[in-house]
């Protein structure tokens, strides 16, 4: 039976940089819930596909766990991570508050090549405002007509984008984070019994196309993430679409399963999977 309660995201902390398709804003109350059930709270959470990194973000600033790993192979994702964790946040946000923004400055701000990675940074969250959707990945569109026809400036927001950009390196000694593959990390910390994982791959399953046009990185071998995961010492989370060969995979594993209510970026209800070993916390909400 689905979980019904809708969240209300306007009610959850706006704290990524990043308009992210897919974004996990609405799941929040959620990742709280399982965080608060845990009888001690982890040494650590890690978010092998961080994205946007609203769960990361989340466990830093409201310190559901003792430290964060955020993990993202795509390049341009993760230049925004390295110069705000690493020293550049300021002078990424004074970047952002002193652009011009017109047609003509997108277009040749994005037209630059061979350029550094706090340049690349600032590129890639002027891509991710100005495309449709924020989609970051290749042959997406900008912005002609926007919100109420403020064409691409209807989602750049500088003041927001700097105090947030700004707040998150307030915090950045609680989150370690790589530029890698996320697969590779689990594997990692597999035998660490005092870690938690947030575990939302951009990638479709089960015949889904919709990762192909979003992300950038947009294959998974789900079989093999799945027995990964059933090798984990630690407690996890994975939300999934609810797409037909999911729930398979995790009766194979033996995995609780539970859908949920949540809203897409056009405000349709849909249903999402939660997969873990006991979701009885969320059960009883």
């Amino acid at each position: 039976m689905a979980h019904t309660q809708l969240v209300n995201v306007a009610s959850v902390p706006q704290r990524s940089p990043f308009r992210y398709p897919g974004g996990k804003t609405w799941l929040i109350p959620r990742i709280r819930q399982w965080l608060y059930a845990r009888p001690v709270r982890p040494a650590a959470l890690i978010e092998p596909f961080a994205g946007g990194g609203i769960v990361s973000l989340t466990a830093a600033f409201e310190e559901l766990a003792h430290h964060v790993v955020m993990v993202e192979k795509d390049d341009a994702v993760s230049a925004v991570w390295e110069t705000v964790l690493n020293g550049g946040n300021k002078r990424l946000a004074e970047r952002i508050i002193g652009f011009d923004i017109t047609p003509e400055t997108v277009h040749n701000e994005l037209s630059k090549s061979n350029v550094t990675l706090e340049e690349k940074a600032f590129q890639t969250i002027l891509r991710n405002r100005v495309n449709h959707g924020g989609i970051l990945a290749p042959g997406t569109g900008i912005l002609k007509h926007g919100e109420n026809g403020k064409g691409i400036t209807s989602r750049w927001y500088p003041e927001t984008l700097r105090k947030r950009i700004l707040a998150i390196g307030e915090v950045k000694e609680r989150i370690t984070f790589i530029h890698g593959d996320g697969m590779a990390v689990l594997k990692t910390h597999a035998g660490h019994e005092d870690v938690v994982y947030f575990i939302d791959p951009p990638y479709t399953a089960a015949g889904k196309r919709a990762g192909r046009r979003l992300y950038v990185h947009n294959e998974l071998d789900h079989s093999a993430l799945f027995e990964l995961v059933d090798s984990l010492s630690g407690d996890f989370l994975m939300t999934y679409d609810n797409a037909e060969g999911v729930e398979d995979l995790a009766r194979k594993h033996n995995f609780d399963t539970q859908t949920i209510m949540m809203k897409n970026t056009h405000h349709a209800r849909m249903t999402e999977l939660l997969i873990g070993r006991d979701l009885d916390w969320v059960r009883r909400s």
